[in-house]
């Protein structure tokens, strides 16, 4: 009996390791609500620029609703990609829970920045 629960244990334990990525680090994913986009803004304007076409809601585990459509996207340390949908391909940098700042193809980043308002009925 001891010898059969062997592998069950084995199973158990590599289930509830932390699951981890192969180059982009552990899987994750983002506070749900909704995340309005920005540019920042100067010395004359004072406020950033708000940028509506480019908000997003977090509505589920790793999904996303934006004006565009929705789609999925994949969390992996603190590096962000919209794996489908209409913002496929784009990347962001996680600097805290509910702030974002978008980062191009070679990982630099970008002015435009997304940070989150709120819950959606949470």
């Amino acid at each position: 009996m001891t010898a059969r629960l062997i592998p069950l244990a084995i199973a158990i334990c590599a289930f509830s390791a932390p699951a981890l990525a192969v180059s982009g680090g552990k899987l994750g994913t983002l506070e749900r609500g909704s995340y309005a986009c920005e540019m920042p803004g100067d010395a004359a304007v004072g406020r950033g620029k708000a940028m509506p076409e480019r908000d997003f809601d977090i509505t589920n585990s790793s999904t996303y609703a934006s004006a565009q459509g929705d789609g999925i996207y994949l969390r992996t340390g603190d590096e962000v990609t919209m794996t489908s949908g209409p913002r496929k391909g784009e990347r962001f940098r996680v600097k805290s829970e509910s702030f974002l700042r978008e980062v191009t193809a070679d990982g630099s980043e970008t002015g435009l920045r997304c940070v989150r308002r709120g819950s959606n009925g949470a």
